[in-house]
């Protein structure tokens, strides 16, 4: 922005006063929804936006869409973790943040319609809505709107998500760099999310030509708890012939894995001598017992930031394509994978501790 000349120049524009646009291009909260647009569709028009946008967020009044769990950190941590990145990320700014409860698959419509077509709302976040005609009447409306773990089918809808197929892919590599050939996958297939995780685990071992059979291989449940977990991991050991033990478990979430090692120690197994354990969506448990787990942590709190940041971009630049911004993970190694051949009873570490990947 140019100082005080620019901002007279808007002012003149538009008929509002210097008062009034600069309290727009500085993202206070105590202007309307119309001064707010005439200001932008100038300053837009001047070409200053984008640098304006450097400094402010340029919306004043957010609304977050999601399932109800996520409001409750002991229905969903993942979600709740979420929201609350999203109220860290918009604390430094003017914003006042709302939240709705939406069901993920046969959402209520008209109530969306309703929040989203109140001039006080400037812009949305939906987080784990996969319902087709929300992401068609968000569209339709023309308000920013960015998608979290979610995707809009037909294109229009900015979406950011972890990069859930190469996060399956990274922790299945990580086993088999270990020389882990028998690996047993135990998770929920719930959302198309962990289907693309288990795409990506897949690719990992037909990339070492390692077949999946889904018979052996996988174990699925309805949910994330750990004593779900648990029954399925003896209901397996108790009909498991010593050829399709597997001598590593990856389980699709902390409580999962802590099912998964009371299971194994019931059965006299001992976690990592007898069997590794490798978590993803780490975060909820750093040991089980006296196990420090492997994991990798798949971004939450991260996803509200780069969820503002394109809310900002779709703001300076309304008819820019659609994107989807991937976000990688971090690995944590702990003490509950050990490397098998030579050194089969070395407990290992080769990756340090936090080392990105995308």
């Amino acid at each position: 922005m140019a100082g005080k000349l620019k901002i007279g120049e808007i002012a003149r524009r538009t008929g509002l006063s210097v008062s009034t646009v600069s309290r727009v291009l500085a993202g206070k909260l105590n202007t309307s929804a119309r001064a707010r647009t005439l200001v932008l569709d100038c300053a837009r028009a001047e070409g200053v936006l984008e640098s304006v946008a450097k400094a402010n967020l340029l919306f004043n009044r957010l609304t977050v869409f999601a399932p109800a769990r996520a409001f409750d950190q002991r229905a969903d941590v993942f979600y709740y973790r979420i929201v609350q990145g999203l109220r860290e990320a918009v604390a430094p700014f003017d914003i006042h943040m709302s939240v709705c409860a939406l069901d993920e698959s046969h959402s209520d419509a008209p109530l969306f319609l309703r929040l989203m077509s109140d001039p006080a709302n400037d812009a949305a976040v939906i987080i784990g809505i996969d319902d087709p005609a929300i992401h068609e009447i968000a569209a339709d409306l023309g308000k920013p709107v960015v998608l979290v773990n979610s995707r809009d089918r037909l294109m229009r809808l900015d979406a950011v998500m972890p990069d859930h197929r190469q996060v399956g892919d990274f922790a299945a590599r990580h086993l088999l760099q270990h020389g882990h050939r028998r690996i047993l996958v135990i998770t929920s297939l719930r959302r198309f999310t962990l289907e693309w995780r288990l795409d990506g685990i897949r690719d990992a071992l037909l990339d070492q030509n390692i077949p999946f059979d889904e018979t052996h291989a996988l174990i699925t449940t309805s949910g994330f708890s750990g004593s779900e977990a648990e029954a399925a991991m003896n209901s397996f050991l108790d009909r498991c012939t010593p050829e399709q033990m597997p001598t590593a478990i990856l389980a699709g979430g902390d409580f999962m894995a802590s099912g998964v090692i009371r299971a194994l120690q019931a059965h006299g197994l001992s976690v990592p001598r007898d069997v590794s354990v490798m978590s993803i969506d780490g975060f909820n448990l750093a040991t089980v017992g006296e196990v420090e787990l492997t994991s990798v942590h798949v971004a939450r709190e991260e996803l509200g930031g780069e969820a503002l940041a394109l809310l900002q971009n779709r703001l300076t630049r309304p008819d820019r394509p659609a994107r989807t911004h991937l976000i990688g993970g971090r690995l944590a190694t702990g003490a509950s994978v050990r490397r098998m051949g030579k050194h089969r009873g070395q407990t290992v570490g080769d990756a340090a501790p936090g080392k990105l990947y995308e």
